[in-house]
């Protein structure tokens, strides 16, 4: 992990557009990006797309970041930011049914929490919302978004915005309790024929 001091001189020589600096500042950054960007995509493909175009962002615009604010957390932003855009952008060219407006009640917005998972788990579980969901639920959970913002960034309801992180959480506890289940039944056979072996 790069010290503050080294980070600082590859900010600056990304401020001077020096190539060298731009290579060691994706060569560090990239893969928690991708990261970011996969959980607001589709596939690999469009993560990719964000990806580099989150970058070509940072380093045009990376004169307005001010270090009196994370600069991981600047980027995260493009990221977040870029994904929506592309989200909205595919949005008007296919017959998108994921963002209804469809009221929440305060019921639907209890908070989801299950410790008994690891995070990688819970990362392959919110890869398999839809992307509607998955976008709710990042920029939400994930990203720390409100739902206004949420709402004015994809161009939607405020209501539509909590209905969507209420679905996502429930289809997230179905996928989780599926798992625990298989964890569940997987640890009961394995008893039971480590039993039978004695």
């Amino acid at each position: 992990m790069a010290s503050s001091e080294e980070l600082i001189e590859l900010i600056e020589g990304c401020k001077g557009q020096k190539p060298s600096a731009q290579r060691k500042l994706y060569a560090r950054f990239s893969g928690q990006l991708f990261a970011t960007a996969i959980r607001h995509t589709n596939c690999r493909e469009d993560a990719e797309d964000v990806l580099q175009d989150s970058f070509v962002k940072i380093f045009k615009h990376i004169n307005s970041y001010r270090q009196d604010f994370s600069f991981e957390g600047w980027m995260r932003r493009i990221v977040v930011n870029t994904a929506i855009t592309h989200y909205r952008k595919n949005l008007k060219h296919s017959h998108h049914k994921d963002i209804q407006d469809v009221p929440a009640t305060p019921r639907d917005l209890e908070n989801f929490s299950d410790p008994e998972f690891t995070a990688e788990e819970l990362d392959l579980a919110i890869a398999q919302l839809p992307l509607g969901y998955r976008t709710v639920f990042c920029m939400y959970v994930v990203e720390g978004f409100k739902h206004h913002e949420i709402a004015e960034k994809l161009d939607i309801d405020v209501n539509t915005s909590k209905s969507q992180l209420s679905r996502a959480r429930k289809y997230l506890q179905r996928v989780l309790a599926t798992l625990s289940a298989r964890a569940q039944s997987t640890t009961s056979t394995a008893t039971g024929i480590a039993g039978t072996a004695q």
